[in-house]
């Protein structure tokens, strides 16, 4: 991978890109785990997908600490071996019994899920999609039958808040 050049930066921030650009070395590519707090559930977000192998970054919201990083590590082995993911198709064979499905990543929302991998992109110039989990139950957080709370819980990181790049019930989940 070729180096980032950055002119200044601060030491954590130096600190934190040499790692991200290790592990994307290492690994293929780096995931950022940040722990909930009042202001909303957890997630885990790809760093250097793009930069490594031409596959968008990925996030997941919501899900355990150790879960999140293996989906994200599963998706950018299957993506960086040429694997095609299409909005709003269910995925059955990440976790057994739970499908998953992707979703573009409006830009607006890079700054808040995506925030170290500006310092990979500092222009923010890459692609992201979201990695959508429904409940074990099967429900999406767009349902009027998911539990209270589940779409504050699992937000959807489009324009309007819902799914776009396909209809629920119609071509997707």
């Amino acid at each position: 991978m070729a180096a980032v050049t950055i002119e200044t930066l601060a030491p954590e921030d130096q600190q934190l890109l040499d790692w991200i650009v290790e592990q994307a070395e290492k690994r293929g590519n780096a995931v950022i785990n940040v722990s909930s707090d009042a202001n909303g559930s957890g997630y885990c977000f790809t760093a250097c997908a793009w930069a490594q192998h031409q596959v968008p970054e990925a996030v997941v919201i919501g899900l355990p600490e150790e879960v999140g990083p293996v989906l994200l590590d599963a998706y950018v082995d299957r993506a960086a071996t040429g694997q095609k993911f299409e909005f709003g198709k269910l995925y059955e064979d990440f976790f057994e019994g739970v499908p998953v499905t992707f979703e573009r990543v409006a830009k607006g929302h890079y700054p808040e899920f995506f925030g170290s991998a500006f310092l990979v992109y500092p222009d923010g110039d890459f692609p992201a999609v979201q990695i959508i989990v429904p409940t074990p139950e099967g429900e999406w957080p767009w349902q009027e039958d998911a539990p209270e709370g589940f779409a504050e819980w699992q937000p959807i990181l489009t324009e309007s808040g819902d799914p776009e790049s396909w209809t629920p019930g119609v071509d997707g989940p």
